[in-house]
């Protein structure tokens, strides 16, 4: 059984040089008949999305429980969605993007799937990491 999330990431404010901490963090799934809505539709085949896992970044800027070990994902397109301005507001620095909204693709829910996200106050980079 594996000991973390199939779904993590990894923040780190490139501003400062160090990790991120405390960086509240939600995933989202498209939704389905009957979900609740908790973010807009983005007009990706019409679909609204709904929270699947909540977390926050650890003292390393990580996030490793926004599933269960074992969750029954799907393929298809999810989403990360970083409070940053909240993170910003904390280090008493003024921000551009109040969130990172990440969309990503899944085709093989048996994979691990990483997705840092390097930030500044006005700036922000991610890619898929391993």
């Amino acid at each position: 059984m594996a000991s973390k999330s199939p779904i993590t990431c990894h923040v780190l404010d490139s501003s400062i040089g160090k990790p991120a901490q405390g960086v509240k963090v939600q995933l989202l799934a498209p939704s389905v008949q009957d979900a609740v809505t908790v973010a807009p539709s983005l007009s990706h085949g019409g679909s609204a999305w709904v929270g699947i896992g909540t977390s926050a970044t650890n003292a390393d800027g990580r996030c490793l429980d926004l599933l269960s070990p074992d969750p029954a994902l799907q393929p298809g397109t999810y989403q990360i969605v970083f409070e940053t301005k909240e993170y910003f507001d904390r280090t008493g620095r003024k921000s551009f993007y109040p969130f990172v909204q990440i969309t990503f693709s899944i085709e093989n829910p048996a994979e691990h799937y990483h997705v840092p996200l390097l930030i500044s106050p006005f700036s922000y980079t991610t890619y898929r990491g391993s």
